[in-house]
């Protein structure tokens, strides 16, 4: 089974659910962290000096190494339960399962050095796609990026196409049904229902406001953003607190009826061993079992994580005080327990939607005058990572199972991995932050960190509010349960409706995002099945290497302009375009004033 495969069938169970745009945001940096920035609330309610916390590096390695720790030993006692009495399925940790195991067959190991091989060729070439775009944009407005695909009106509006290979890849990966649906709810948001509400300007919010105002036509896109999103996460979080209390229900009276019948004849199996079949899993629950990690070392150790945490982040963001943090880690395993059985089930991480809770209770409990927004944020922050690192913590002991590979190395490796992901995320973090300083890109691209500033500013805080935000929001609350209800009975009944029915997150999302992120999306997604009708079994086993190599490449790539900007060197040729009656009043202007000859 090769890369392409193993991602064609985790977006399949992303397009079946329909709530994973968001994503694991384990470190936090596009959502919670980012959404502490005075950058991003830019004079809006809740942005005063208790409010606001501007990104540090050092501050973030701090707070990332004492919050991503805790979730491994948390977890850690309860692997026995989950993978081998239970059985749960895992399915990402299975795919990558799957695909270690196949590097040892000569048809896959041929078939991944193929694939790597189109991985540095896309990497490369998309490096230095974004030195070329920087020698046209030699002014405002200057260059690809602002390429009128549809016309100018339509680019008016953002939609046009920008040339970012990172859309396109995503594009690539992502279900069509992501992708239709973003592009659905950008023509219903930004093409229809915010025209409608700037056409109320000065009647339902004043005139003049800055362009990111919530208390404007921000607030409507925002607030209405996230309340579909709320819904949609209430809604999925209710829906698996019932499926995984069903199925425990029902595999309980399954050992009940096994116990009473007594065990099956001639196996001298112990009470865990006897739901194992073949001589392989006997195998790897031997292997699994066999270096023994004490539940009494985890716990010790997540207590004292627990306690360096508790004592330690009130000391970086002061806003949130130590029983905040203590009662944060007092519940935390409880959700990780639900997350990760869920993920077992589901393959789905909630670890976000764990902490949106978190965020509301603790910025409503805080207030927006004692610094709740920033309170709310870090809350959020402890709860998710803790919850997320337990949830892929189990996705990697279940890889182990199934490659014979010890705990003890897979939490090593986890440690490790985490060690650096605490100080080389937050560097490259920080180096594009930076950027923003200079003028290369623009902070307001990030939606999801304008969503965690819009729940908690509804819950710290409401003044300033644009009229009718919020029952506009309460009317999209209520569509979004509906839109999330219909495809959950649909995906259920196995109704012929289910491919037609938009995702309620693509469509959320698109509300605050700019358009041009689906119009690239569209043309992923566009490129991708003109490659399959054109060579099906090609595009299945090399999409994913394209498609990882642009978005990598895009981050990459963007460096080089930045490097060339913080050296002060400016691009040499200035592509713009204009309409017809602009061109003809310049050419009128400029007819006086021939340009000189080279």
């Amino acid at each position: 089974m090769g890369i392409s495969s193993i991602l064609h069938q985790q977006t399949q169970d992303v397009e079946s659910e329909g709530k994973n745009v968001e994503g694991h945001q384990g470190g936090g940096f596009g959502t919670y962290i980012l959404g502490m920035s005075g950058k991003l609330a830019n004079g809006n309610v809740g942005s005063d000096e208790k409010n606001t916390e501007e990104p540090n590096i050092g501050r973030l390695v701090a707070f990332l190494f004492l919050i991503n720790f805790a979730g491994l030993f948390m977890i850690l006692p309860l692997r026995k339960m989950m993978i081998v009495r239970h059985r749960l399925t895992y399915p990402s940790g299975t795919a990558t399962a799957h695909l270690i195991n196949s590097f040892h067959t000569p048809h896959g190991a041929s078939q991944v050095r193929q694939q790597v091989f189109t991985l540095f060729k896309s990497l490369g070439a998309t490096v230095l796609w974004p030195l070329f775009q920087w020698f046209f944009a030699g002014g405002k407005g200057c260059g690809f990026q602002v390429f009128p695909t549809f016309g100018l009106t339509a680019y008016r509006r953002g939609f046009y196409f920008d040339f970012s290979t990172t859309n396109v890849g995503v594009g690539m990966i992502c279900p069509p049904m992501i992708t239709v649906s973003m592009l659905a709810g950008s023509i219903l948001s930004w093409g229809i229902l915010w025209p409608c509400i700037e056409t109320k300007e000065g009647q339902w919010y004043p005139k003049n406001l800055e362009a990111n105002s919530l208390s404007g036509i921000t607030g409507y896109k925002v607030f209405i953003g996230v309340s579909m999103i709320l819904a949609d996460s209430l809604f999925t979080f209710l829906t698996a607190l019932v499926r995984t209390l069903y199925l425990l229900r029902k595999r309980r009276s399954r050992v009940q009826t096994a116990t009473l019948a007594g065990p099956p004849p001639s196996q001298c199996l112990s009470a865990t061993e006897r739901t194992i079949q073949s001589f392989d899993d006997r195998r790897r629950t031997h292997v699994f079992l066999r270096d023994r990690i004490p539940g009494r070392v985890a716990v010790a150790a997540y207590a004292a994580l627990a306690t360096a945490s508790t004592a330690a982040v009130p000391r970086l963001y002061p806003q949130l005080r130590y029983h905040h943090v203590a009662l944060a880690y007092l519940v935390a395993p409880v959700f990780a327990l639900c997350n990760a059985y869920g993920a077992g089930v589901t393959d789905m991480n909630m670890s976000t939607t764990y902490g949106k809770i978190a965020l509301l209770v603790v910025s409503s409990w805080v207030g927006a005058e004692r610094g709740g927004v920033v309170a709310g944020l870090v809350a959020c922050g402890v709860i998710a990572a803790a919850v997320s690192s337990a949830s892929e913590f189990m996705q990697g002991l279940k890889t182990g199972y199934l490659t014979l590979t010890s705990p003890r190395a897979v939490l090593v490796g986890q440690v490790v991995g985490t060690t650096l992901g605490c100080v080389v995320n937050p560097a490259v973090f920080w180096v594009f932050y930076r950027v923003y300083d200079m003028g290369v890109l623009d902070v307001a691209d990030a939606p999801y960190a304008k969503v965690y500033q819009g729940i908690v500013m509804l819950s710290a805080g409401r003044h300033g509010l644009p009229q009718h935000s919020l029952l506009l929001c309460k009317l999209f609350f209520a569509l979004a349960l509906a839109l999330s209800a219909a495809r959950e009975a649909a995906e259920r009944r196995q109704w012929r409706a289910l491919p037609y029915l938009p995702s309620t997150v693509g469509v959320a999302v698109a509300f605050f995002a700019p358009p041009k992120m689906p119009v690239g999306m569209a043309v992923g997604s566009l490129t991708l099945y003109l490659w399959k009708r054109a060579d099906r079994s090609g595009a299945r086993m090399l999409s994913a290497a394209v498609a990882s190599g642009l978005i990598c490449g895009d981050g990459l790539g963007s460096m080089v302009p930045s490097m060339l900007t913080f050296f002060k060197a400016e691009p040499p040729i200035c592509v713009k375009f204009i309409s017809r009656t602009a061109n003809a009043e310049l050419n009128a202007y400029l007819a006086p004033h021939p340009m000189p000859k080279a």
